[in-house]
């Protein structure tokens, strides 16, 4: 009798321990998911879009295969430029790209990926992470249909391919220049016809002459978009771009309809693939530089009074966006503290030393 209870004392045992240590795949809390992701993106560009597809792949191994995200490259369900229109109306669960593309919506947008004379790498991260960036943010993309975390950033980026030099501000009248975000807006304002176009689409525009020059991120991808084989000066620094966030862009419905752990997944997969994108480039890109200028490439530095010039005018833009739309300036007023205190840090900490080390390498 009491090897009978010992026994069913065990069994029973023996269940709740097999229950705690079976992996949640058997408790029916895991359905299966599937969602279609469409980029802006190539293929090609194995950084922007290497990032994102990091993170799809991380959140089937943390889920066990259960949450399936299959991800498409630019054009292939929708074109580049109408990644975040797909999302909104839930013909895609996400979608994966750079906010500014749609500042014609509002230019809140902006802030999402970069602001002209902004934050860097370090400085964006603080502030969406931990300087409550990503909670302005999240108020406003509720506003429009969508919501949105960080996935990946490019770091300082340069400034583009020109067919001509550019040595002071008026060369910059009629210039066809394709610039991503409110960049395009601050430029126009000393005369360049600024145009948005995908990625795929700035080799052709160059080689034909449909643009004078065009900015895409820096050496890595740039080289292989071919840029340099049409426009040989390369410019910096990108004062547009201190650093840009591609942003993985979900449809609020899709993200409610998730169980909290896929969630979860999600969010944890999309900050590594942010972290891995930036160090991908770091590596990558003194290499490609170097062999974009053994190949030709003419390295240039924008002129002082052009960087001057293009600051006057990015102040001008803030304040009349900040007047047209209330949800910028709701943002740019705490952006732009936090900016000023970050360069103001900087100023301390990594600037002199960024510039000794520079002269101390030349030295030997």
């Amino acid at each position: 009798m009491q090897r009978r209870r010992f026994l069913a004392r065990g069994t029973a045992a023996g269940t709740l321990v097999a229950g705690l240590a079976a992996p949640a795949l058997a408790q029916g809390s895991n359905p299966q998911v599937r969602w279609r992701l469409a980029s802006s993106y190539p293929r090609s560009l194995g950084t922007i879009y290497g990032a994102m597809d990091m993170a799809v792949k991380r959140v089937g191994e943390l889920t066990e295969g259960r949450f399936n995200i299959s991800l498409h490259p630019a054009g292939e369900l929708v074109p580049a430029l109408q990644v975040l229109d797909a999302t909104q109306s839930g013909s895609v669960e996400a979608g994966h790209s750079a906010s500014y593309f749609y500042i014609g919506k509002d230019p809140a947008f902006g802030f999402g990926t970069a602001l002209p004379f902004g934050l860097n790498a370090r400085g964006q991260n603080a502030w969406l992470y931990e300087g409550g960036g990503q909670a302005l943010l999240d108020e406003f993309y509720a506003s429009q249909g969508v919501m949105a975390m960080p996935v990946g950033n490019t770091g300082a980026q340069m400034a583009g391919w020109y067919r001509k030099e550019i040595k002071t501000v008026e060369d910059f009248k009629g210039l066809k220049f394709r610039v991503g975000g409110l960049a395009g807006m601050a430029l126009a304002k000393l005369g360049v016809v600024a145009q948005q176009l995908a990625a795929g689409d700035l080799y052709v525009a160059l080689e034909k002459g449909t643009l004078d020059a065009a900015e895409f991120v820096g050496p890595y991808d740039d080289e292989k978009l071919g840029l340099h084989k049409v426009a040989k000066y390369y410019y910096y620094p990108g004062w547009w771009e201190g650093s840009a966030t591609l942003g993985l862009f979900i449809n609020p419905k899709a993200w409610a309809a998730l169980p909290a752990h896929y969630q979860i997944a999600l969010r944890t997969a999309a900050a590594e693939a942010n972290q891995w994108c930036t160090a991908k480039y770091d590596v990558e890109n003194p290499r490609a530089l170097g062999r974009l200028v053994a190949g030709g490439a003419v390295l240039r530095a924008f002129p002082r009074p052009v960087l001057d010039a293009s600051y006057k005018a990015t102040e001008a833009l803030y304040a009349e966006l900040s007047d047209k739309s209330p949800a910028f300036k709701k943002i740019f007023d705490h952006w732009i503290r936090f900016r000023n205190e970050q360069v103001l840090w900087q100023q301390f900490c990594e600037g002199p030393f960024d510039s000794y080390m520079a002269a101390a390498s030349r030295r030997k």
